[in-house]
């Protein structure tokens, strides 16, 4: 399937703003540990060490969420207030 694949704040600035991925994953977890995979900056910015936030279709989720096709997904760090 195709997904539609944004980045915000420090994942944007390793991975740019976004690309569009053609994926067997079922869930976001899933879609996360292939663009792990992919290593170099995408390891870096993705990687199990680093705290993200993932939405589906605008929505905050889990790893468990399952995908569909032509979703909007975006990965972003912990927001916190100042």
């Amino acid at each position: 399937m195709e997904l539609r694949v944004l980045y915000f704040a420090s994942v944007r600035e390793v991975l740019g703003h976004g690309e569009t991925v053609s994926t067997d994953a079922a869930t976001l977890g899933d879609l996360r540990s292939e663009l792990i995979a992919r290593g170099g900056p995408h390891a870096l910015a993705l990687g199990r060490h680093q705290p993200l936030r993932m939405a589906l279709g605008q929505v905050l989720c889990d790893e468990a969420t399952a995908l569909r096709p032509d979703a909007e997904v975006a990965f972003f760090p912990p927001v916190t207030g100042g």
